[in-house]
Protein backbone atom coordinates (compact mmCIF):
# COMPACT_ATOMS: atom_id res chain seq x y z
CA UNK A 1 0.00 0.00 0.00
CA UNK A 2 1.06 3.31 -0.89
CA UNK A 3 1.77 6.11 2.49
CA UNK A 4 -1.50 8.20 1.32
CA UNK A 5 -3.51 4.92 1.45
CA UNK A 6 -2.39 4.21 4.96
CA UNK A 7 -3.10 7.42 6.29
CA UNK A 8 -6.39 7.25 5.25
CA UNK A 9 -7.36 3.98 6.52
CA UNK A 10 -5.54 5.29 9.66
CA UNK A 11 -8.35 8.45 9.75
CA UNK A 12 -11.00 5.66 9.58
CA UNK A 13 -10.08 3.99 12.30
CA UNK A 14 -9.29 6.96 14.13
CA UNK A 15 -11.75 8.40 16.82
CA UNK A 16 -13.96 10.06 16.83
CA UNK A 17 -14.15 10.56 12.97
CA UNK A 18 -16.69 12.75 11.54
CA UNK A 19 -18.66 12.82 8.74
CA UNK A 20 -16.41 14.62 6.46
CA UNK A 21 -13.07 13.18 6.96
CA UNK A 22 -15.15 9.95 5.73
CA UNK A 23 -16.47 11.37 2.42
CA UNK A 24 -12.70 12.60 2.05
CA UNK A 25 -11.00 9.31 2.48
CA UNK A 26 -14.16 7.22 0.27
CA UNK A 27 -13.19 10.37 -2.54
CA UNK A 28 -9.80 9.52 -2.19
CA UNK A 29 -9.92 5.74 -2.99
CA UNK A 30 -12.45 5.42 -5.06
CA UNK A 31 -10.43 7.76 -7.78
CA UNK A 32 -7.49 5.59 -7.59
CA UNK A 33 -9.65 3.22 -9.03
CA UNK A 34 -10.68 2.50 -12.49
CA UNK A 35 -13.77 1.86 -13.62
CA UNK A 36 -14.92 -0.33 -16.10
CA UNK A 37 -16.87 0.57 -19.22
CA UNK A 38 -18.80 -1.92 -21.69
CA UNK A 39 -18.33 -0.94 -25.11
CA UNK A 40 -21.31 -0.95 -27.44
CA UNK A 41 -19.82 -4.06 -29.15
CA UNK A 42 -19.32 -6.18 -26.08
CA UNK A 43 -23.18 -5.21 -25.25
CA UNK A 44 -24.15 -6.18 -28.64
CA UNK A 45 -22.17 -9.50 -28.14
CA UNK A 46 -23.70 -9.99 -24.42
CA UNK A 47 -27.31 -9.65 -26.09
CA UNK A 48 -26.50 -11.90 -29.15
CA UNK A 49 -25.59 -14.59 -26.40
CA UNK A 50 -28.46 -14.25 -24.72
CA UNK A 51 -30.96 -14.28 -27.54
CA UNK A 52 -29.43 -17.58 -28.70
CA UNK A 53 -29.24 -19.03 -24.89
CA UNK A 54 -33.49 -17.84 -25.26
CA UNK A 55 -33.44 -19.76 -28.70
CA UNK A 56 -32.05 -22.68 -27.30
CA UNK A 57 -33.88 -22.77 -24.38
CA UNK A 58 -37.52 -22.55 -26.17
CA UNK A 59 -36.09 -25.94 -28.76
CA UNK A 60 -35.44 -27.55 -24.95
CA UNK A 61 -38.93 -26.53 -23.78
CA UNK A 62 -40.25 -28.34 -27.24
CA UNK A 63 -38.46 -30.95 -27.27
CA UNK A 64 -39.42 -31.66 -23.80
CA UNK A 65 -43.07 -31.10 -24.17
CA UNK A 66 -43.05 -33.28 -27.34
CA UNK A 67 -40.81 -36.02 -25.15
CA UNK A 68 -43.51 -35.77 -22.58
CA UNK A 69 -46.56 -35.89 -24.66
CA UNK A 70 -44.88 -39.24 -26.40
CA UNK A 71 -44.37 -40.74 -22.85
CA UNK A 72 -48.25 -39.87 -21.78
CA UNK A 73 -49.17 -42.06 -25.04
CA UNK A 74 -47.44 -44.92 -24.14
CA UNK A 75 -48.71 -45.39 -21.04
CA UNK A 76 -51.73 -45.15 -22.36
CA UNK A 77 -51.49 -47.37 -25.10
CA UNK A 78 -49.63 -49.80 -22.45
CA UNK A 79 -52.24 -49.29 -20.13
CA UNK A 80 -54.99 -50.55 -22.73
CA UNK A 81 -52.93 -53.37 -23.54
CA UNK A 82 -52.25 -54.42 -19.91
CA UNK A 83 -56.34 -53.84 -19.43
CA UNK A 84 -57.04 -56.06 -22.77
CA UNK A 85 -54.77 -58.92 -21.42
CA UNK A 86 -56.27 -59.43 -18.11
CA UNK A 87 -59.29 -59.12 -19.15
CA UNK A 88 -58.32 -61.58 -22.35
CA UNK A 89 -56.45 -63.87 -20.37
CA UNK A 90 -58.97 -66.73 -19.21
CA UNK A 91 -59.96 -67.00 -22.48
CA UNK A 92 -57.57 -70.02 -23.02
CA UNK A 93 -58.79 -71.75 -19.83
CA UNK A 94 -62.45 -71.12 -20.13
CA UNK A 95 -62.27 -72.21 -24.09
CA UNK A 96 -60.44 -75.35 -22.40
CA UNK A 97 -63.48 -76.09 -19.62
CA UNK A 98 -66.01 -76.08 -22.45
CA UNK A 99 -65.91 -79.84 -24.11
CA UNK A 100 -65.81 -80.79 -20.24
CA UNK A 101 -69.41 -78.67 -19.12
CA UNK A 102 -70.55 -80.50 -22.68
CA UNK A 103 -69.60 -83.87 -21.25
CA UNK A 104 -71.30 -83.06 -18.09
CA UNK A 105 -74.73 -81.72 -20.18
CA UNK A 106 -74.16 -85.34 -21.92
CA UNK A 107 -74.02 -86.87 -19.34
CA UNK A 108 -76.91 -85.63 -17.53
CA UNK A 109 -78.88 -86.16 -20.54
CA UNK A 110 -77.87 -89.93 -20.98
CA UNK A 111 -78.44 -90.54 -16.96
CA UNK A 112 -82.30 -89.35 -16.96
CA UNK A 113 -83.54 -92.54 -17.75
CA UNK A 114 -81.08 -94.72 -15.86
CA UNK A 115 -81.95 -97.07 -13.37
CA UNK A 116 -78.17 -98.10 -12.50
CA UNK A 117 -75.82 -95.43 -10.27
CA UNK A 118 -72.73 -97.50 -11.79
CA UNK A 119 -73.31 -95.78 -15.09
CA UNK A 120 -73.67 -92.83 -13.74
CA UNK A 121 -70.61 -93.05 -11.48
CA UNK A 122 -68.51 -94.44 -14.61
CA UNK A 123 -69.46 -91.16 -16.63
CA UNK A 124 -68.63 -89.03 -13.73
CA UNK A 125 -65.47 -90.40 -13.00
CA UNK A 126 -64.85 -89.71 -16.81
CA UNK A 127 -65.32 -86.43 -16.83
CA UNK A 128 -63.45 -86.02 -13.58
CA UNK A 129 -60.50 -87.56 -15.43
CA UNK A 130 -60.55 -85.36 -18.31
CA UNK A 131 -60.93 -82.24 -15.81
CA UNK A 132 -57.69 -83.63 -14.14
CA UNK A 133 -55.74 -84.11 -17.32
CA UNK A 134 -57.03 -80.91 -18.22
CA UNK A 135 -55.98 -78.69 -15.74
CA UNK A 136 -52.46 -80.62 -15.67
CA UNK A 137 -51.89 -79.90 -18.95
CA UNK A 138 -51.89 -76.59 -17.75
CA UNK A 139 -49.15 -76.75 -14.93
CA UNK A 140 -52.45 -77.32 -12.21
CA UNK A 141 -51.35 -80.23 -10.12
CA UNK A 142 -52.62 -81.81 -7.08
CA UNK A 143 -50.80 -81.66 -3.76
CA UNK A 144 -50.12 -84.78 -1.38
CA UNK A 145 -50.57 -84.15 1.75
CA UNK A 146 -51.88 -86.82 4.50
CA UNK A 147 -49.08 -88.09 5.87
CA UNK A 148 -46.53 -85.82 4.70
CA UNK A 149 -44.66 -83.35 7.57
CA UNK A 150 -46.98 -79.41 8.37
CA UNK A 151 -45.76 -76.95 5.80
CA UNK A 152 -47.38 -73.82 6.51
CA UNK A 153 -46.17 -72.75 2.93
CA UNK A 154 -48.20 -75.54 1.78
CA UNK A 155 -50.83 -76.95 4.50
CA UNK A 156 -53.68 -74.33 6.43
CA UNK A 157 -54.30 -76.23 9.70
CA UNK A 158 -57.74 -76.21 10.48
CA UNK A 159 -57.94 -78.62 13.22
CA UNK A 160 -54.82 -80.48 16.10
CA UNK A 161 -55.71 -83.92 16.63
CA UNK A 162 -54.18 -86.28 19.09
CA UNK A 163 -51.62 -88.38 17.28
CA UNK A 164 -52.09 -92.12 17.50
CA UNK A 165 -48.12 -92.73 17.80
CA UNK A 166 -45.48 -90.24 18.54
CA UNK A 167 -43.91 -90.15 15.32
CA UNK A 168 -46.69 -88.88 13.84
CA UNK A 169 -46.75 -85.45 15.85
CA UNK A 170 -46.64 -82.61 13.40
CA UNK A 171 -47.54 -84.61 10.74
CA UNK A 172 -51.12 -84.03 8.07
CA UNK A 173 -53.14 -87.26 9.48
CA UNK A 174 -56.49 -85.80 7.38
CA UNK A 175 -56.80 -83.52 4.29
CA UNK A 176 -60.08 -82.02 4.26
CA UNK A 177 -59.68 -79.82 0.92
CA UNK A 178 -56.74 -80.97 -1.41
CA UNK A 179 -54.69 -78.27 -2.29
CA UNK A 180 -53.45 -77.27 -6.04
CA UNK A 181 -50.03 -76.22 -7.21
CA UNK A 182 -49.73 -74.03 -10.15
CA UNK A 183 -46.06 -74.94 -11.58
CA UNK A 184 -44.22 -74.27 -8.51
CA UNK A 185 -46.45 -71.69 -6.80
CA UNK A 186 -49.00 -72.97 -4.04
CA UNK A 187 -52.69 -72.10 -5.96
CA UNK A 188 -54.44 -73.35 -3.05
CA UNK A 189 -53.23 -74.33 0.44
CA UNK A 190 -54.38 -78.10 1.42
CA UNK A 191 -56.76 -77.78 4.66
CA UNK A 192 -55.54 -79.92 6.42
CA UNK A 193 -55.93 -81.44 10.48
CA UNK A 194 -52.49 -81.72 12.16
CA UNK A 195 -51.40 -84.78 14.36
CA UNK A 196 -50.28 -83.00 18.21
Amino acid sequence: MTDKSEKDTSKLHEQPADADEIRDVMDDSTADTETADITESEAEGLMQQVQQLTEALEKEKKDYLFLRADFDNYRKRMLKEREELLRNAAEKVLKGLLPIVDDFERGLEATKNADSADAVREGMELIYNKLIKYLADNGVKPMESTGAQFDPDFHEAIATIPAPSEDLKGKVLDTTTRGYMLNDKVLRHAKVAVGE
